[in-house]
């Protein structure tokens, strides 16, 4: 079974992962930092983007994969992979450069949680209340 729709958002997710992951280990690398944060707040906050990152996306791809299987729309699909992409995007880029609620971090926690959100939804819509409808 092909999934060429998930497949495209989990390989732009995957290199955006690496680019995180690059960012903390370049901080720690310059820093000295070797286990821990060493109570450096720009590695405290990259750490956190990182692991925001790792807890949202798999869980998020898992959904976006069972959709696509489930249904062929495929611009649903692309709503759903795009409004995660973008919002991953802008709550790094937020949470990166500052402590504070900025608009981007919390633009890109809504638009994650409501992909979150819209494909669990969306699959048990199909899965569940759509043959009896």
């Amino acid at each position: 079974m092909v999934l060429p729709v998930t497949a495209f958002y989990a390989s732009i997710l995957a290199f955006i992962y690496l680019y995180i992951t690059a960012l903390v280990i370049i901080h720690r690398r310059s820093n000295r930092i070797g286990v821990g944060d060493g109570g450096d707040e720009v590695l405290q906050r990259l750490v956190r983007v990182h692991g925001n990152f790792a807890e949202y996306v798999p869980l998020t791809l898992l959904l976006l994969a069972i959709l696509e299987i489930s249904t062929e729309i495929p611009w649903l699909i692309h709503l759903f992979g795009a409004s995660l992409v973008i919002g991953r995007v802008l709550h790094a880029y937020g949470l990166r450069h500052s402590v504070g609620a900025t608009w981007q971090r919390v633009a890109g926690m809504m638009l994650t949680v409501m992909s979150l959100f819209g494909l669990a939804s969306a699959n048990l819509t199909l899965i569940y209340w759509l043959p009896f409808l």
